[in-house]
């Protein structure tokens, strides 16, 4: 017997225990680097961009990344209102998103985007907001629109509609793919366009839904 609180040697110690810590000690090495070289987007605030994006949302649409970094921009006020949000990552990757305020009716949104050379969009709407996401190939920007009556809109368009229209679009790598990544490209517009409407200073108050309708399958 051995003497007490003296330990065994290693290799007196059976083989599959060896193999076991060895085993062990690898997953955690492995844990360890793959955290390291991938907590770029778990370092993020839980809330960026003044509040209006959440880093859950960017998890949707970015691969994990060693670093990651975030920044925001405003100009103007009312009619007048640009809000800019976006976050880079060591891979290369832009998740971008623009919200302004614009003279248009919905028809004129949807149009202009049918227009723009990307024909195809999918679209949906609850009450009178409106999304939408590109679905050409190469085309990755998704749209919401919600109408705005804003402070300071000049006499000669004061019979126009106007709204806050967000954007979000991708550059560079992504996580999601197809439809998901429509899908969470525009609920990213769709938390700057419902942050803006309060800094547009809009003169109608407004309950935003939680989330929009789904695109569902395509």
């Amino acid at each position: 017997m051995g003497e007490p609180g003296r330990s065994r040697p290693l290799s007196s110690w059976p083989a599959w225990k060896v193999l076991v810590l060895f085993f062990a000690a690898l997953t955690f090495c492995c844990g360890a680097g793959w955290a390291f070289l991938n907590k770029g987007l778990y370092l993020l605030p839980d809330k960026m961009c003044g509040g209006a994006l959440a880093r859950d949302t960017v998890e949707r649409v970015l691969p994990d990344a060693r670093s990651a970094d975030t920044g925001s921009d405003r100009t103007g006020a009312g009619a007048g209102l640009r809000l800019w949000c976006h976050v880079t990552t060591s891979n290369d990757s832009l998740l971008s998103g623009e919200v302004r305020v614009a003279p248009a009716g919905p028809q004129e949104w949807l149009k202009s985007y049918r227009e723009s050379g990307q024909k195809h969009v999918i679209h949906v709407s609850v009450g009178d907001i409106g999304a939408l996401a590109q679905l050409d190939p190469g085309a990755g920007t998704s749209s919401v629109y919600v109408p705005c009556a804003p402070p300071g809109v000049p006499s000669y368009n004061a019979t126009q509609p106007y709204a806050v229209v967000g954007e979000a679009w991708i550059d560079g790598p992504a996580k999601a793919k197809g439809m998901a990544l429509r899908q969470a490209l525009t609920d990213f517009a769709y938390q700057l366009t419902e942050h803006a409407y309060g800094a547009a200073e809009c003169k109608a108050p407004r309950d935003f839904p939680e989330k929009l309708p789904r695109y569902g399958k395509r």
